[in-house]
């Protein structure tokens, strides 16, 4: 005859079981999360206190709004979207890939620009400035002006004060905004046009002058649960980028935080 399991061989089978079976919102969970690079320092705070409140995994992918989007497009495997630009939302919202009423508006930002040089003179941001004679030779650092949300900022802004034109040819496009904050605090680009959360976060680099919010665009970070599943670990993050933890993070990173 068959001896009969231990007791304690049956409990453990028994409580793997129950593991196994138990509901998802009692079990950690991975959210990954497709957000600007702009964003970069902020949610890396956040993302340690999220953690630590939540008990979820929460894994940050960044890069330029448009390479985000296009990548979500294809299918990527992101639970949320945390974009520079509303145009870019409202791409992937036409296509369908975002969960109806989860989106809304989270940040604002400034445009500025900056200087590699510390003792750079303050720029008048205004139709007069003569950025082509402060250029000389040397090149502007902005993201690409086409597609990621800081160089059409900044592009736009540049043709509304009549300056774009005799500084285009002297661009020096970067994939992303992190990346031209990059050229300038290296030195590889004297100046540079960036938001103004990331010259916060850039003590190689100083900012001369702000563009005047009617020059360009509004600068909105909308954010979004995508489509391509639903978990509570999703709700629960996006209910925590609406908390006072998150939004005093991003105060002081620099973001203008939008009412709720």
């Amino acid at each position: 005859m068959p001896r009969p399991a231990p007791l304690r061989a049956v409990l453990t089978a028994a409580c793997a079981l129950g593991l196994a079976w138990a509901p998802a919102s009692a079990r950690s969970a991975q959210v990954t999360v497709f957000a600007a690079s702009s964003t970069a320092d902020a949610l890396a705070e956040i993302e340690e206190a999220f953690e630590e409140t939540a008990g979820h995994d929460l894994v940050v992918s960044l890069a330029g709004s448009s390479a985000l989007a296009r990548q979500i497009r294809q299918g990527a495997p992101a639970d949320v979207f945390l974009s520079a630009s509303t145009d870019w939302m409202d791409a992937i919202e036409a296509d369908g890939l975002i969960e109806p009423g989860s989106r809304f508006d989270l940040l604002g930002n400034a445009l500025v620009l900056v200087a590699h040089d510390p003792d750079a003179a303050p720029a008048d941001i205004a139709p007069g400035l003569d950025l082509a004679r402060m250029l000389g030779q040397d090149r502007l650092a902005m993201a690409l002006v086409d597609a990621v949300p800081a160089g059409v900022y900044g592009k736009a802004a540049l043709e509304t004060l009549g300056l774009w034109d005799s500084i285009a040819p002297q661009v020096a496009q970067a994939n992303n905004v992190r990346a031209a904050l990059a050229l300038v605090a290296r030195g590889e680009a004297p100046y540079g046009i960036v938001y103004a959360s990331d010259a916060r976060a850039e003590p190689g680099v100083t900012v001369i002058g702000t563009f005047p919010p009617e020059t360009h665009p509004s600068i909105v970070y909308p954010v979004a649960d995508l489509a391509n599943r639903d978990t509570p670990a999703e709700a629960d993050f996006l209910a925590f980028l609406r908390g006072p933890q998150a939004r005093a993070v991003f105060a002081r990173q620099g973001f203008v935080v939008l009412p709720d």
